[in-house]
């Protein structure tokens, strides 16, 4: 990859970077961003002495042909000794474990085969073994059972060979959000085949979406939702308890809203649940235990200000293992079944964790973790002493990295707000910086203090620029508690983006910020904010850049995947109950009045926040020869999954906010980016 960013850097039309910034060795500039690995996935050994893990591997800009990351399988064991399984151009599904620790199993879908199928390596050595695929159709999703004897997998039904023909003739008419199809569960003894296996379907009504087994593999935990509309996935799950030897439901588990993951306890009596406090929570933060027998859910640990992310619990006791949120720290705690008392096994401020696994033996659990200093990579955590095993990018070694710190404070109505604040590269006490204020996305969700570096979110690669980059937790974020995440609703664009300007103010009146010289981006939600700031709060931003952000509530609700969701969790109300309402929280309600310089970025195929949204405000901006700009993805949805385009896409954002915050210009950049004498280049340079 070092020939490639040095082409890259010489390569003639490089979007207007800061000339500091391009040249210099010790500091991340734009052409770093593609190359950041990062771990995606870490599963634990049954003996606790390795951690398998899956890395996602950026492919290579004007060289691979068009596509998301690249997946590779490693093995490190616990003194850091990293064995490479599985590497190149491919694409490792979830791995797993064999109960004797022999075999990493993984979805993987190889040059030879039609559809995603499941494959297994063995730890001492040889080639990876293809151990079924399905015919006509993919592997979704598998869980293996405890016991080694069988494997639950989640399919699409193949469909039907007259499909293909019948489109050949012109028949494709489509009735929308009718006829669709549910991913349905077979269960498969785990015996190597040469031949694609048709498994029976296991009787269950509506639409499958995840599986776990119990420790004695007789029972299964099922999770349906009525439909395959992600509507329904966020408002309508239910858990079920299923008997294998019977194949019919015991149990179901009477919760409301938004559900995630659920885990037998090591004796099969309880469930530990994450779930919503009720339909009206945004997230899926709440810890319940329920009773596997009688149903009964119980909330495990109430009144938890943070939110709960991940869980597994340990194979000797009933003691479960979580992460939790908290504000903008993360922390690994341990609760027994019994009590409500949870102790910490790793505290904040060590790591932010995402995901754990615990070894059969409890002594080790493996966990995915980043840092400001670093993205995601594999820890252990042994005797409450975490230590971290892998050095996905050791380049970062070399580069400076700017100051990082959360920071707290109360907005003008004495709602406590705050967020991550890295300060400019090499910064000087008294010195006033260009901002880029980062909003997240949700709202449901929150910025935490750890690696806050990608194509969308300029950290580090902005400090290094000379900016301040802050990534404020309005009200309605999480991290604090139901009642916190809860304060937006009913309140689009009110009190919760006024707290954006509060945050504003506090940072120049700390003297770190240049009042005229702060701009706004953010993607989803935080594209609504980077709309509304460049419309209703046009005379607080200099510059916004907004991505597959909403721009008509109105037409929104209209238009989107998720209207159900919008109801009960963000608006608590209909368009049509207070027309005038839902305009006036409109961005384009408020086009003729911006004087900030936009430019808009949007996935043509994105189903939640529909295209014509950006084209709504770009049309109302255009015909009043406002200073804005439009781009679309083709081929992306709700945010670019492909490394060309999120390349490209970090290019006109450092260039739109250069253009105004740094250089002062008072007319837009070019539109064009000369990725052709790029390509150029890097052909030279590989010659």
């Amino acid at each position: 990859m070092k020939l490639i960013k040095t082409s890259l850097a010489l390569a003639i039309g490089l979007a207007s970077a800061s000339t500091f910034a391009a040249s210099a060795k010790d500091t991340i500039t734009v052409e770093d961003i593609p190359t950041i690995q990062r771990v995606i996935q870490t599963a634990v050994s049954p003996d606790g002495e390795s951690v398998a893990f899956r890395r996602s591997v950026p492919r290579e800009l004007y060289v691979d042909s068009n596509g998301k990351n690249y997946s590779e399988l490693y093995v490190v064991d616990d003194e850091g000794n990293e064995v490479p399984f599985i590497t190149g151009k491919i694409n490792v599904g979830k791995i797993e474990w064999s109960a004797d620790g022999k075999f990493i199993y993984f979805t993987a879908k190889k040059k030879e085969d039609k559809f995603t199928s499941l494959y297994r390596i063995a730890v001492d050595g040889g080639e990876a073994q293809k151990v079924l695929s399905l015919k006509g159709t993919s592997i979704s999703k598998y869980r293996l059972s405890p016991n080694g004897k069988q494997v639950a997998i989640l399919a699409m039904p193949a469909k039907d060979a007259s499909e293909k023909e019948l489109k050949k003739l012109g028949f494709m008419a489509e009735v929308y959000e009718l006829g669709l199809k549910n991913k349905q569960l077979h269960l498969v003894d785990l015996a190597q085949t040469n031949k694609p296996l048709t498994p029976a379907v296991v009787p269950v009504e509506g639409y499958v979406s995840d599986v776990n087994w119990s420790d004695d593999a007789s029972k299964l935990l099922v999770k349906t939702q009525p439909t395959a509309l992600i509507d329904d996935q966020y408002m309508k799950s239910q858990w079920h308890v299923m008997d294998v030897a019977t194949q019919k439901i015991t149990t179901s588990f009477k919760t409301e809203g938004k559900l995630g993951e659920a885990e037998f306890s090591h004796d099969g009596k309880y469930i530990a649940i994450l779930g919503a406090e009720d339909k009206h929570d945004p997230a899926k933060g709440r810890l319940y235990l329920a009773n596997a027998k009688t149903g009964k859910v119980e909330e495990w640990i109430p009144n938890f200000m943070g939110h709960f992310k991940d869980f597994e619990w340990s194979n000797r006791k009933n003691v479960l293992n979580f992460i939790a949120d908290v504000g903008v720290e993360t922390f690994i705690g341990q609760v027994k079944v019994g009590s409500s008392k949870y102790k910490k096994l790793v505290k904040e401020g060590k790591f932010i964790a995402h995901s754990l696994s615990v070894s059969d033996s409890d002594k080790t659990i493996g966990v995915r973790a980043e840092s400001p200093k670093y993205p995601s990579e594999v820890f252990m955590v042994r005797s409450k002493k975490p230590t971290r095993l892998t050095d996905s990018n050791p380049w970062l070694n070399d580069k400076r990295l700017a100051k990082q710190e959360a920071i707290n404070f109360k907005a003008r109505d004495g709602v406590e707000i705050g967020g991550v604040l890295i300060y400019p590269l090499d910064y000087q006490e008294g010195k006033r910086y260009p901002l880029i204020m980062a909003v997240h996305g949700g709202p449901e969700s929150h910025d935490r203090n750890g690696w806050l570096t990608s194509y969308s979110d300029p950290g580090q690669m902005g400090a290094a620029r000379g900016y301040a980059v802050f990534y404020p937790n309005y009200r309605g974020s999480t991290g604090k508690g139901v009642d916190y995440s809860k304060l937006g609703q009913g309140d689009y664009a009110g009190k919760e983006f006024d707290d954006l300007v509060d945050m504003k103010e506090y940072l120049v009146n700390m003297g770190l910020v240049d009042t005229k010289r702060v701009g706004i981006t953010g993607g989803s939600y935080g594209g609504y904010a980077s709309a509304w700031g460049a419309t209703k709060l046009t005379e607080h931003f200099a510059a916004s850049v907004m991505f597959v952000g909403v721009t008509n509530q109105l037409s929104k609700f209209g238009t989107t995947d998720i209207s159900n969701e919008m109801f009960l969790v963000h608006a608590r109300s209909y368009p049509w109950q207070k027309w005038q309402w839902y305009l006036e929280r409109s961005p384009i309600y408020w086009a003729g009045q911006s004087k900030t310089p936009l430019l808009i970025m949007h996935g043509k195929d994105d189903p939640r926040v529909h295209p014509a949204q950006s084209m709504e405000l770009y049309r109302y901006m255009k015909v009043q020869d406002k200073d804005v700009r439009l781009v679309y993805y083709p081929g992306e949805g709700h945010g670019n999954r492909k490394v060309a385009a999120q390349y490209d896409y970090s290019l006109r954002l450092m260039r739109w906010m250069d253009n105004y915050l740094i250089h002062g210009n008072k007319d837009m950049p070019a539109y064009e980016i000369d990725h052709a004498a790029k390509l150029k280049a890097v052909k030279e340079q590989n010659k």
